[in-house]
């Protein structure tokens, strides 16, 4: 499989991102029914819930993320990730499971 980098944005209107560590298992969801924006992909930790969504504009994509918008197609309904690095702007993940029962 090829990797697929990804960008979780949004943390401050949940639980922020101090908490957030390199090596840390998240969960995508798709969220088709998101009334801002018909490719949305939430994103969770066990025991936290949602913690943020990946991000979806040019302008908060880290390095060489997808948008979720050139995600959306290539993972599941269900789909898992892995924490690399934390930064002010967001955290950048890796795509470790693309399809999830």
């Amino acid at each position: 499989m090829k990797k697929m980098y990804f960008t979780i944005t949004g943390t401050k209107h949940y639980h922020g991102q101090d908490f957030l560590k390199k090596g840390m298992t998240v969960r995508l969801e798709k969220e088709p029914d998101n009334a801002y924006d018909k490719e949305a992909i939430k994103v969770l930790l066990k025991g936290l819930d949602k913690i943020g969504y990946v991000a979806n504009s040019p302008y908060t994509t880290l390095g060489e993320s997808f948008s979720a918008g050139r995600l959306y197609d290539k993972i599941g309904k269900v789909a898992e990730g892995k924490i690399l690095y934390v930064v002010a702007e967001g955290a950048l993940c890796c795509v470790t499971k693309k399809r999830m029962k």
